[in-house]
């Protein structure tokens, strides 16, 4: 592993092309390095874990309408569409699946300079896949790749701290897994990668204030752009440069600014990528800053006699769990009880109110708005607030991953005078928590997940077929998208309610 300065450089100093970032991006694609067992193991989990969270949420409204925009596009031999045979455009099958896996906010993540949920790389990757006729080890490849680029620009360049949403990481290293994936050569993967850092800059409003199902479409929209780079720079376009280092560059207009300087870690030439194994999965469907919390919300629960003996409840967490999910982001929207599903998934007073009373946590009913608007849930919820400590702020930023954490300490306080406290560094389901994830647990949220939308036929033709997945065809990699039950998809044909 190496570590690289990225700063602005003037346009005078005409920076070679081999020494920008984006060429390092490119090189780290086109190295077609040996893939570890351990490594392939945690892809198939994580192609579990994506089609769990997508079966689950194909009726709600957002995913229902990104569908019937991709059915506006059919293709024959292109990519399929979660739930259906149909085939669309590579490009459109993107759009929708990424919106089906995003919607619940219920798969993986990776956390440090910045946020991501890395497995928003994959329904692009799955789609270009079939599409192109990839095997499965040219997905597989694809998808590690995207993964390294993914963290790597996670742990050296904060977004959030100059308000810009996830996908300005999201869409690069989507790119670079998509070359990786077709076996493009360095200078076509320079071009497609400078393409999409130019193109995918958006402001951080999108989960501020009312937050709307945009949130659960952005990856789409990363994975349209990501595609369409590729292909641009497939068919000998150029772009931008140099995107990272330049005088008007993302650094210099959109990040630190002219002065600023980001420290990158980057795998070597030749050896392996494993970042994938630090990413995280989730038990409960909430923001993953809340998974540790809402552990700690069951556990404390069996304290507590009556809930209406809470006086106040103090979290004492990280800086960017205060100030993005919690009191310090100054939102009067995470206390409303009229709040959007994704408003209500990224506030931990709610979550964690809601968890202390359930003992349970689900990705629908938690979130309706008769059980966001029960009196003695409103009065509790209100009665939240957190705070930021050193100590998370450190253990949330701390480069060694058996210390890492994204957790709190919570303090509730009762009427008759006691004080009941607790803290939890990680989430059960962490690596390093109580209950780690484990490919039989990828399969139980599967099971549960779909157990309503997708026959047990097709369940166990779809886990019996991804779990093999570095020695599938390209004909098998097109059949990596269950199949729901006949009758239980909506809005599954194309309409004409919009423009398409």
């Amino acid at each position: 592993m190496r570590t690289l300065t990225v700063k602005v450089h003037p346009s005078s100093s005409r920076l070679p092309q081999e020494e920008q970032f984006a060429w390092k991006l490119a090189e780290l694609a086109a190295d077609n390095t040996d893939i570890s067992s351990e490594v392939a193991d945690m892809v198939v989990n994580r192609l579990i874990d994506n089609a769990s969270v997508a079966l689950a949420s194909l009726n709600r409204t957002p995913v229902a309408n990104a569908r019937t925009q991709a059915l506006c596009h059919p293709r024959q031999e292109g990519a399929s569409l979660f739930g259906l045979t149909k085939t669309v455009n590579a490009e459109w099958a993107a759009w929708a699946n990424a919106t089906a896996v995003r919607e619940l906010d219920f798969h993986d993540t990776f956390l440090a300079a910045d946020y991501s949920h890395p497995g928003d790389n994959i329904p692009p990757l799955l789609a270009v896949a079939q599409q192109c006729n990839c095997d499965g080890q040219a997905l597989l490849r694809g998808i590690v790749t995207a993964y390294e680029v993914h963290i790597s620009l996670v742990k050296g360049i904060s977004l959030h701290q100059f308000k810009k949403d996830h996908m300005a990481h999201l869409c690069p290293a989507t790119t670079a897994g998509l070359g990786a994936m077709l076996g493009l050569e360095t200078s076509i993967l320079f071009q497609a990668i400078n393409q999409a850092v130019h193109t995918s800059f958006s402001t951080r409003q999108s989960r501020k204030g009312e937050i709307s199902s945009w949130k659960a479409y952005v990856p789409g929209y990363s994975a349209m752009l990501a595609i369409l780079a590729v292909d641009r720079a497939m068919r000998g376009e150029k772009a931008p440069a140099p995107i990272y280092e330049g005088e008007d560059s993302v650094i210099a207009w959109m990040l630190g600014g002219k002065g600023a300087q980001y420290q990158l870690p980057l795998v070597e030439r030749g050896e392996e990528k494993r970042a994938i194994l630090e990413s995280y999965t989730k038990e409960h469907s909430a923001e993953y800053q809340a998974q540790a919390i809402i552990d700690l919300a069951f556990k404390m629960r069996s304290e507590i006699n009556d809930f209406k003996n809470v006086e106040k409840v103090i979290i004492s967490t990280s800086h960017h769990t205060h100030y993005v999910i919690g009191t310090g982001s100054n939102d009067p929207q995470k206390f409303d009880p009229e709040a959007s599903r994704e408003t209500l998934d990224h506030s931990i007073m709610y979550i964690f109110a809601v968890a202390l009373e359930d003992g349970h946590w689900h990705h629908v009913e938690s979130y309706t708005p008769e059980r966001a608007s029960r009196p003695d849930t409103v009065r509790l919820w209100q009665s939240i607030s957190t705070q930021e400590d050193p100590y998370w702020t450190e253990r949330y930023h701390d480069p060694n991953p058996d210390r890492k954490a994204f957790g709190a300490r919570v303090e509730i306080y009762l009427k008759d005078g006691r004080i009941i406290s607790d803290e939890l560094a990680v989430a059960n389901a962490h690596s390093n928590g109580a209950r780690p994830f484990q490919r039989e647990d990828y399969i139980r949220k599967f099971e549960t997940l779909t157990k309503d939308s997708v026959e047990s036929k097709e369940s166990s033709r779809f886990l019996a077929l991804v779990q093999r997945l570095p020695e599938l065809t390209a004909s098998d990699v097109k059949a990596l998208n269950p199949v729901a039950k006949p009758g239980w998809l909506r809005r599954c044909s194309r309409d004409t309610r919009g423009i398409f």
